[in-house]
């Protein structure tokens, strides 16, 4: 996998990060489950990404 692949899905696991963190926010009301959130996310996009 070249490089601008990886950064792209990286792009494209960032923008659920930036809009999901918030709607995960506005749903709980803390950041104790976004952290949560953004840590799957981010572990899925390594997954991804080191392939």
């Amino acid at each position: 996998m070249d490089i601008s692949r990886k950064l792209g899905i990286l792009v494209f696991f960032g923008v659920p990060a930036i809009i999901g963190g918030g709607i995960v926010y506005g749903i709980a009301g803390s950041y104790i489950p976004v952290t949560a959130y953004e840590i799957m996310l981010y572990l899925t996009a390594g997954a991804i990404v080191s392939k």
